[in-house]
């Protein structure tokens, strides 16, 4: 391998020691790391499936035929040699019909490096603290790539927004009540905006301050202090406290908290907190080769290379990316142009977006 003849940038002794740590010779503490924030337990549900046609295949997008579902026209049995769409006295045999849909092909990398005068300097290992972490960091940008996705389809304009997509939030700041906040009603009604196929919805994902609310409400049980005889029920005058205020489930829904999910609104407006109803594999996923760690030497710089590269495919079964180009970056995945709905009934895709406000909640910068 021909070697880069410069220095490649990335870690230095200045960019992780403290002001006086190398200045000094007194032993020090190791170095606490600063954990990832994002835990991104969106893309570990099981929402997300992997599906052996998105595997190890060769190409920049793949392919995934599908019938289309039966549209039987029935006849009329008569003793006669009339009867029948035809006329002839038979059956007419109809037609299985088949359509197609598309999966892109996602490529992503990054890399550090790290020289040896800032291990020698600080008696650290930066590129060992990368690899703590970097599952979970990857888990993060995985994330984003998701709900970049699922923002480009059911997201305003999307393929699937006019079907799939159910928004009570108010926009106008200190005007929300609520019935723009989430609840079994407005639950309810994201879940039946799939008609009979409600039940096919398992996972609820939120932000935190839609969970904070939950938590709140699950507190405020009813308020014994503020009771009083001949009078009703007084909800969260006071509250009486559970043991486990943690949501784990609410609605019928398991409850996945991530704060990676979209925040709507312009400039003075209430944040609008975009909600996913999924059901279990709504959400195809494989990758093309697997991940792949990479180190190396330079010896002309006396720097640690490392570089990380992986593939992934997301792919919601009955939508089909349809832009021209593949291996999109997030803004294109949430560009609405970029998606249609192949389906002839969106109420068979188990993928919901609901948008709410939440008390706990504030105003867009």
């Amino acid at each position: 391998m021909a070697l880069y003849p410069g220095n490649l940038g990335g870690t230095f002794g200045a960019d992780i020691a403290s002001v006086t740590r190398i200045a000094t010779s007194a032993p020090f503490s190791r170095y606490l790391a600063e954990e990832i924030y994002e835990r991104s337990a969106f893309v570990k549900s099981g929402a997300l499936q992997t599906s052996g046609a998105l595997n190890n295949t060769t190409g920049t997008r793949i392919e995934v035929p599908f019938y289309n579902s039966l549209s039987t026209v029935k006849e009329t049995v008569r003793s006669d040699s009339t009867w029948g769409t035809a006329g002839n006295g038979a059956v007419t045999a109809q037609k299985v019909t088949a359509a197609t849909q598309y999966a892109t092909i996602l490529h992503n990398a990054f890399g550090y490096a790290m020289d040896d005068l800032s291990r020698y300097e600080t008696n650290e290992d930066a590129l060992n603290f990368v690899r703590t972490q970097m599952s979970q960091d990857i888990d993060r940008m995985r994330t984003r790539t998701l709900v970049s996705m699922l923002t480009g389809i059911l997201g305003p304009n999307g393929t699937l927004n006019a079907t799939n997509s159910l928004d009570v939030s108010e926009a106008t700041a200190g005007s929300e009540t609520e019935a723009n906040f989430i609840s079994a009603a407005t639950c309810t009604r994201a879940k039946y905006l799939l008609g009979e196929r409600a039940g096919s919805l398992q996972t609820l994902v939120i932000h935190p301050d839609v969970a904070a609310y939950l938590e709140q409400v699950g507190m405020l049980q009813f308020s014994s202090t503020a009771l009083a005889t001949g009078q009703g029920i007084q909800w969260g005058g006071g509250g009486i406290g559970v043991t486990s205020t943690q949501v784990g489930a609410a609605f019928g829904l398991n409850i996945i908290v991530d704060s990676q999910v979209p925040i709507r609104g312009t400039s003075g407006q209430n944040m609008q907190y975009v909600c996913y109803l999924l059901g279990n594999g709504a959400i195809q996923t494989g990758s093309q080769y697997p991940l792949s760690v990479f180190s190396e030497y330079n010896i002309l710089s006396f720097q640690t290379e490392m570089s990380v590269k992986w593939s992934s495919i997301y792919h919601v079964p009955g939508v089909t990316w349809a832009a021209s180009t593949d291996n999109p970056e997030d803004p294109a995945l949430a560009t609405p142009g970029n998606w249609n709905c192949v389906y002839s009934e969106p109420k068979l895709i188990p993928v919901v977006e609901l948008v709410v406000n939440s008390p706990m909640g504030g105003i867009v910068a």
